[in-house]
């Protein structure tokens, strides 16, 4: 029987923690450079698995899809985001495959992998209503924090399971602080949700380049009543946003409310423990999460101030990537047990 926790699951769970990310990035690239709709089909693009690039091919595509003329440079970031994601999803079922075979082993985890597929099959659900349903934003914006809970679940299970070769000592910290991390958690999931919805309204420029006011006010006219509205009309394409400027900047004026408790929040945590903490690993961990806060803030005042440049724009979105990981880090060196780890475990290089 087969007691031993295997390196080839750890090395397969970081490789596809890495491939989430790039397709996290790579999805804010297509959507912030207005190609997701650039394949007006799904799976396929043009009924093609690529993209239609003879005469003949684009001139049979654009008579099938009239309202949707071929521009095969769009075309092909939507295509290759859509090959990467599927990678994520054979790698994932790959993990969940292994983890079930080794359900014995006492430190395989069994559960995150085997909810890691139902996810990733809800998230290519999620890709398919995105062109089906013309970027409606309830949608788009599942999509993103689909794609995000991917990101984190797999960085999670990278985490716990690396434990049997190396972790940090535990921290001498708090129950009050481990909830403090808990709460930063949440707070940050709030915000990147507001930072989803902005996008997908195409809000982010509602305030135009006025920081910190907003078109040169504290408090511009806003509309609330239809800028949370989670299901919109069926049947209208989406691209470009169809909210009037009120109710955007409504969007874009709590997106910076929760950009300001994000701060108040993660930043106090961040600052509390780079102060207090004894472990190293807390006092570091605590940094990375105050540098990556600080340069989101950054990105997202430039972006107001430079109108959303596209590289600022997918850095920004990144940035939300990194900042989440940090924090899920964080939290993970939070809640080691008390226990040192045993020598067995330490030396198993199965």
């Amino acid at each position: 029987m087969i007691t031993k926790p295997s390196i080839h699951f750890l090395r397969l769970s970081i490789i596809a923690t890495v491939l989430a990310f790039t397709v996290v990035s790579l999805g804010a690239y297509v959507r912030l450079s207005n190609a997701g709709l650039s394949c007006p089909d799904w799976p396929f693009c043009y009924g093609h698995v690529g993209v239609p690039m003879s005469e003949h091919a684009i001139a049979k595509a654009e008579a099938a899809y009239p309202e949707r003329p071929v521009t095969v440079e769009k075309a092909w970031k939507e295509m290759v985001h859509r090959y990467l994601a599927s990678t994520l999803g054979l790698l994932i079922l790959a993990l969940a495959v292994w983890a079930w075979r080794r359900r014995q082993v006492t430190q395989q985890p069994v559960i995150l992998p085997l909810l890691l597929v139902g996810l990733v099959v809800f998230q290519g659900l999620l890709g398919m209503w995105t062109v089906t349903l013309l970027l409606k934003p309830a949608v788009v914006t599942a999509h993103l924090l689909g794609g995000l809970a991917t990101l984190g679940l797999l960085a999670w299970l990278s985490l716990r399971y690396s434990a049997a070769w190396w972790r940090p000592s535990a921290p001498n910290v708090t129950q009050t602080v481990r909830v403090w991390g808990v709460l930063a958690l949440l707070v940050l999931s709030g915000q990147i949700f507001l930072g989803g919805w902005t996008s997908t309204h195409y809000a982010a420029l509602a305030c135009g380049n006025h920081f910190p006011t907003c078109q040169g006010e504290w408090l511009p006219p806003m509309q609330f009543e239809h800028a949370f509205d989670l299901w919109q009309t069926v049947d209208i394409n989406y691209e470009g946003g169809v909210l009037d400027l009120a109710a955007r900047t409504a969007i874009h004026w709590s997106h910076r409310l929760g950009a300001l408790l994000t701060t108040l929040v993660v930043g106090g945590l961040a600052l509390w423990l780079i102060l207090r903490a004894t472990a190293p690993a807390l006092r570091y961990l605590a940094a990375l999460v105050l540098g990556l806060l600080l340069l989101q803030v950054s990105l997202g005042i430039a972006n107001v101030w430079f109108l959303l440049p596209l590289p600022l724009a997918v850095a920004h979105n990144s940035g939300a990537a990194l900042l989440l990981l940090s924090l899920i880090s964080l939290n993970h060196v939070l809640n080691l047990p008390e226990e040192a780890p045993t020598d067995d475990n330490a030396n198993t290089t199965a």
